[in-house]
């Protein structure tokens, strides 16, 4: 009789394992690529003013400064420790886009959470919206939790959402550059980042 009672529990347990396993084995979505491989820092790293490449995080799972962290699907931007560094830190695909493009990222800010996505070379505010700005009238921002963020870049002028909401009609971008992310205040996560180009 207590077989029977504990069956259910135990074949409840393995399912919802399961479904955990299934829901972070992600994939970008048909005809995007990702920027980030859930493993480590490989395709990013540090530029200059001048955008200019000063060092690669290939294979690492920390950036030199520890302002960024790989874990698993999810990249996140540590708190700052003044001894250690610059305020603030940027970190930018090695890779660059001249071509009309969509790009989807989730974000999870942190209470307060400081950061951005810089398109190509322009930053979008990308923070704890509702009390740090500049869009606090968001209606669909989830505070701490996970929200997305899709840009749409066309003839150099980008359009940006968050969770469907407006954050940018028209801003205005250089004709080349790489994708990048802040390290400013507190902790900000960042996963699923992908993009498409367009032709």
């Amino acid at each position: 009789m207590k077989y029977s009672i504990l069956l259910p529990v135990v074949t409840l347990f393995i399912a919802h394992s399961s479904l955990s396993v299934q829901a972070e084995d992600w994939k970008p979505e048909e005809g995007f690529i990702s920027l980030y491989n859930g493993q480590d820092l490989t395709g990013w790293g540090y530029r200059d003013k001048e955008q200019a490449i000063l060092e690669t995080f290939d294979g690492k799972t920390n950036a030199s400064d520890g302002r960024y962290t790989a874990k698993g699907d999810t990249l996140v931007v540590n708190p700052r420790d003044d001894s250690k560094g610059p305020h603030l830190r940027q970190l930018a695909t090695t890779q660059v886009f001249p071509k009309d493009f969509i790009l989807k990222i989730e974000f999870r800010a942190a209470v307060d959470a400081d950061s951005g996505i810089f398109l190509r070379k322009p930053q979008l505010q990308c923070r704890d919206y509702l009390v740090a700005g500049p869009y606090k009238d968001l209606k669909n921002y989830k505070p701490q939790d996970w929200n997305t963020i899709i840009v749409t870049v066309k003839d150099n002028v980008a359009h940006c959402e968050c969770n469907g909401e407006v954050l940018e009609d028209a801003l205005k971008l250089p004709e080349s550059g790489p994708i990048g992310l802040e390290a400013d205040r507190n902790q900000m996560e960042y996963r699923h980042i992908q993009l498409k180009e367009l032709k």
